[in-house]
């Protein structure tokens, strides 16, 4: 799509593509980044309070942010992200699950001290297949200019 900072406005929502997580890609980030035993042992995650298998929420907010990122829509203007926030896992992420994201404009600010850049501000839900929100946060995008 190629947009820059100046293409973009308040209420513009963007929607991803979907994503099928399994049971191996579930055990696999976990047993790198989150090994508790309910990420990674499908028998003791029976008697866990999840009643199974799931997610680390790492991976639920990683798989969320590669689907947002396949969308490609800044290429060339993208800087860096100065944070994140409001972080809320409302359901686990289960093997077998379908998810799909958006991403909400909520705020575009131009920098004051470096005209050639400024920050969006997005909420990004995510849903499973049975249009369950998962996940949701805000995330802030520095992005250049495509005018200064």
């Amino acid at each position: 799509m190629g947009l820059y900072l100046d293409d973009l406005v308040v209420g513009q929502r963007f929607e991803t593509e979907s994503m099928t997580v399994t049971e191996a890609d579930i055990i696999a980030f976990a047993k790198q980044f989150d090994p508790q035993y309910y990420h990674v042992d499908p028998v003791a995650a029976q008697k866990s309070a999840f009643g199974g298998l799931i997610a680390s929420g790492f991976h639920t907010l990683s798989a969320s942010m590669r689907l947002f990122f396949d969308l490609n829509l800044w290429p060339e203007a993208i800087i860096a992200s100065p944070g994140m926030e409001h972080v809320k896992w409302l359901k686990p992420l289960r093997p077998g699950d379908t998810i799909r994201a958006a991403a909400d404009v909520v705020d575009v600010r131009m920098s004051s001290s470096k005209p050639d850049r400024g920050v969006v501000t997005m909420d990004h839900p995510c849903w499973n297949q049975a249009d369950e929100m998962i996940l949701t946060f805000r995330c802030a995008h520095m992005l250049r200019r495509r005018t200064t």
